[in-house]
């Protein structure tokens, strides 16, 4: 089917380019988004003359995108999740939780605006990206952990796995150094 983008649309197009995509993705999503019109006679004389509208109010979106854009670049959201002491997380982080992180935060952001790599089960900082508008996207962090003062550890640049061995490391020592001391306290009993 033939279509005429009434906004970018990522891997497809800009806005006023007639494209071919599928029957399926234009009927169940781009025509009901608004995003595209059928490319027909009169679909493309009405966009003809809507075409400063659009390319207006799409630039005053943009703007507004910017402007949040720069706020919300680079942020860091703590996100509070159960986990074992491996650091695997029990579940995963979806881009809903995301989106409340940044939302309690004071931005305005929509689960559907955040974009994840990959699914995050573990914890630790991870780097996702926010799409304000198709032609604005900002990257932010959430920072994985089991309570804020493991949070703020990371932050520092300490992972979990290194924390666990360095507790692992400190306790081995104290075993030896315990084991080492009824070992000269068992020597001593012998000479006396």
């Amino acid at each position: 089917m033939d279509v005429i983008l009434l906004e970018r649309v990522a891997k497809l197009g800009q806005m006023g380019e007639v494209v071919k995509v599928k029957d399926g993705y234009a009927r169940n999503f781009l025509l009901p988004q608004g995003k595209a019109l059928r490319a027909n006679a009169s679909n493309i004389a009405k966009f003809e003359s809507d075409k400063a509208q659009l390319e207006a109010r799409n630039l005053e979106t943009r703007k507004e995108a910017e402007a949040l854009g720069a706020k919300l670049d680079g942020q860091v959201f703590i996100v509070i999740r159960s986990a074992s002491d491996g650091g695997s997380l029990y579940g995963s982080v979806t881009p809903r939780d995301a989106a409340e992180a940044a939302t309690e935060a004071g931005f305005t952001v929509d689960r559907k605006q955040v974009v994840l790599t990959g699914p995050i089960k573990d914890l630790g900082l991870h780097s996702v990206s926010v799409v304000l508008h198709p032609e604005v996207t900002v990257s932010i962090s959430l920072n994985v952990a089991r309570s804020t003062e493991e949070a703020e550890l990371q932050a520092s640049g300490k992972s979990i796995q290194e924390l666990a061995a360095e507790e692992e490391a400190a306790a081995d020592f104290e075993i030896q150094e315990l084991f080492d001391d009824i070992g000269g306290a068992a020597s001593e009993d012998d000479e006396a």
